[in-house]
């Protein structure tokens, strides 16, 4: 079968408009699908991060709401514990009254410092100086170990004693104590 030159030049002219469609299907109608669906697969990929964050993010929620209601306990039994009024006020009667009580006739306190309580919003952490300008050591050992089984919203921080020159059998002794009040 011959063809000829106007059969010839049909089929040239539909060979052409063949791969002209098909370049329109695929790069101009495919193409722009293909991107899009590219550009969406990445965006989730990127989103996966952020979705696992707020997961745990609505885990450790779930969590502090079950906590809360024993951190509220907490903070009740806090509450009741600390007197109402000024630290400054109250807490040096306290630590007098306490120190006499066990021997030790005179304790001169001071407040240091003043901070934010981390852990218990609402509260604030006293740093306080106890002076102690003549114990026995054994008194002063035992009235520590009481003071902080006591008193529980009283830590000691530091101690410091100084032996007497002329009275060996008593020290001076200076601490450091900090307690938590309600701000």
């Amino acid at each position: 079968m011959k063809y000829g030159k106007d059969e010839i030049q049909k089929l040239f002219l539909g060979v052409l408009l063949l791969i002209g469609l098909l370049y329109a299907y695929f790069d101009l109608l495919l193409g722009p699908l293909k991107r899009a669906q590219l550009a969406t697969e990445k965006s989730i990929t990127e989103v996966d991060p952020e979705i696992a964050r707020a997961k745990a993010e609505i885990n450790r929620a779930r969590a502090v709401e079950a906590n809360a209601p024993v951190a509220r306990a907490t903070v009740e039994q806090v509450s009741a514990m600390i007197p109402e009024g000024s630290p400054v006020a109250w807490f040096p009667p306290r630590i007098a009254d306490f120190f006499k009580a066990r021997g030790v006739d005179r304790a001169a306190t001071r407040m240091n410092s003043e901070a934010a309580e981390k852990d218990l919003p609402g509260f604030r952490r006293l740093t306080w100086g106890v002076d102690l300008p003549s114990v026995d050591f054994i008194a002063l050992a035992n009235s520590l170990a009481e003071l902080e089984n006591e008193e529980p919203l009283v830590q000691i921080t530091s101690i410091k004693i100084d032996p007497a020159a002329e009275q060996v059998e008593q020290q001076r002794v200076l601490l450091t104590v900090t307690n938590i009040v309600k701000q």
